[in-house]
């Protein structure tokens, strides 16, 4: 991609810059006509068209239809926001409006990261997306309850109030107190931790206290705490703002990607694979159509980030996803900074 931008003149680079401009603000093709008012050089737009046909040769514009307008492609966007992209600054305003967003004892981080996504909705006009951790609480109380013969409660809250019931096989011959015993020394061990961190530390905890409970005692202890359900810290898709998708419709094809994408978006299909792939980048990223093995989806974008708790890993992330009309120079920062502030929230 580098390569084929240093292969560009000043003057190739500004006509690209300027479709994809229009092509953000207008989403109609835009002729060398058009383009040699707004350069406001002598250009004519006789030399602005042969540009742009030399850009379409390159694969970075196209001709929907037999006019002479041309509209960027997918490898046209990916050029300009690689290369071309002037991200605009948040002002101060800008970004205490965010955080007010956040802002509020009396909201849990689960309302919170909602708001965050109907904010970034409604300022890039498109769907908003949250990837949050299943669950990050720590553990705030763990008790054992007997329900007959071989079958006992684990009862795990967490300090968000969320409540997690499962029902476990006992050892066979375990005494009735052993149930106590367990919910004491899981109380004592665990308690102020979250279910992940309460998870690796117990392997140390037990071979410390193994005098102190019996091998049936111990065994029960590991099965309070085990995983049940899949993975805990895969995370959930919160998205907001689907109908947004239908405002800006411009023809049949643009309705038939959208239908896929709401299609998508219901199934949550990809979502390991996306947030995996966000692991392993760093900053905000942005996904381009059909590039996007994740999606497939031609004619689409996404502009996401990471955030990350106080540890420094990260646990989640945050976007939007809508048409390639994305305005990439606003919205980039705004993911940005929104994906620093979910980061100091959910500590």
């Amino acid at each position: 991609m580098a390569d084929l931008l240093t292969q560009l003149n000043a003057r190739s680079r500004e006509v690209l810059r300027l479709v994809v401009d229009t092509y953000v603000e207008t989403g109609e093709p835009v002729g060398s006509r058009t383009l040699a008012r707004k350069l406001g050089t002598d250009l004519s737009p006789a030399t602005v068209r042969n540009v742009m046909a030399d850009l379409q040769d390159a694969g970075l514009l196209y001709a929907p239809h037999t006019s002479a307008g041309r509209l960027p492609t997918e490898l046209g966007l990916r050029l300009f926001v690689d290369g071309l992209l002037e991200v605009g600054r948040l002002t101060d305003e800008e970004r205490r409006a965010i955080e007010a967003k956040f802002a509020g004892p009396e909201r849990s981080p689960q309302q919170s990261l909602e708001e965050a996504t109907r904010m970034l909705s409604g300022l890039a006009n498109c769907a908003g997306l949250v990837f949050a951790p299943k669950r990050e609480g720590q553990l705030r109380h763990i008790e054992f309850v007997a329900l007959g013969p071989g079958r006992a409660l684990v009862v795990l809250v967490l300090d968000d109030g969320q409540v997690e019931n499962r029902v476990i096989e006992l050892p066979p011959g375990l005494p009735r107190a052993a149930l106590v015993e367990a919910t004491n020394f899981l109380s004592s061990c665990m308690v102020g931790r979250t279910i992940d961190e309460a998870r690796q530390q117990l392997a140390g905890e037990l071979e410390q206290h193994r005098r102190d409970l019996d091998e049936l005692t111990a065994r029960l202890v590991s099965q309070g705490l085990a995983t049940e359900g899949g993975d805990r810290r895969e995370p959930v898709l919160i998205v907001a703002g689907t109908g947004r998708l239908l405002d800006d419709i411009h023809a049949v094809e643009d309705l038939e990607r959208v239908r896929g994408l709401f299609e998508l978006l219901d199934k949550k299909e990809g979502l390991s694979r996306l947030l995996d792939a966000t692991l392993r980048g760093a900053g905000v990223q942005v996904y381009i159509g059909a590039e996007n093995e994740l999606f497939g989806l031609a004619g689409c974008s996404m502009i996401v980030a990471p955030y990350a708790n106080r540890a420094e890993k990260i646990v989640g992330a945050v976007g939007v996803i809508g048409p390639t009309r994305l305005n990439y120079a606003r919205i980039v920062p705004v993911v940005d900074y929104t994906a620093r502030v979910i980061g100091r929230m959910i500590d």
